[in-house]
């Protein structure tokens, strides 16, 4: 599935079964960075040539108060890491510049999302695709500086998103604390 330039077509690029979002809130003291609550989603692309793909959308700074209730929300990214970044994951590393989200479906903790990326800026093929999927919550995560505690952590949370039907699980890592739907 090859453009006339060796690079794939954008036909290529399908969004399959078994995507994720999630959220993370973090900081970083050391750069100044404050507290924000950014969203990720992980998008399982059609194998192409028998190889995996992903697309990963990172840092999405919607403006949700409530994870149940996120039907309409929409980001933009106009340059790749401002705010959001946008890259396929196929033999490689593959960043692009442009992007917005929506979020246009919700059904419990899933969301189905449009996501539209532009400027491809290493050659993988497609100026621009589109995908839509359904993606199954992952919960939240919670990386700041100075919290050393689960109940510390969602006390923190609860300023960003409303948390009352979350519960900690554990952190496989064990370098934040996690929190997914009870």
């Amino acid at each position: 599935m090859a453009d006339d330039k060796g690079g794939l077509e954008a036909r290529a690029l399908i969004a399959v079964d078994g995507g994720s979002w999630s959220g993370l809130l973090f900081d970083n003291p050391v750069i100044g960075l404050p507290a924000a609550l950014t969203w990720a989603c992980v998008l399982p692309l059609a194998p192409i040539d028998g190889e995996p793909a992903t697309l990963d959308l990172e840092w999405l700074p919607l403006p949700v108060s409530d994870w149940q209730s996120v039907t309409g929300l929409e980001v933009t990214g106009a340059s790749f890491a401002e705010p959001v970044e946008a890259s396929v994951r196929f033999r490689g590393h593959h960043r692009y510049d442009r992007v917005t989200v929506r979020v246009t479906e919700q059904d419990g903790p899933r969301i189905r999302i449009t996501a539209t990326l532009a400027g491809d800026l290493d050659g993988l093929g497609p100026d621009e695709f589109t995908v839509d999927a359904w993606l199954a919550f992952a919960g939240i995560t919670v990386q700041l500086n100075d919290v050393t505690s689960a109940t510390a952590a969602l006390e923190r949370l609860a300023g960003f998103v409303d948390t009352t039907a979350l519960t900690e699980v554990d952190d496989p890592r064990g370098i934040a604390f996690r929190f997914q739907p009870r």
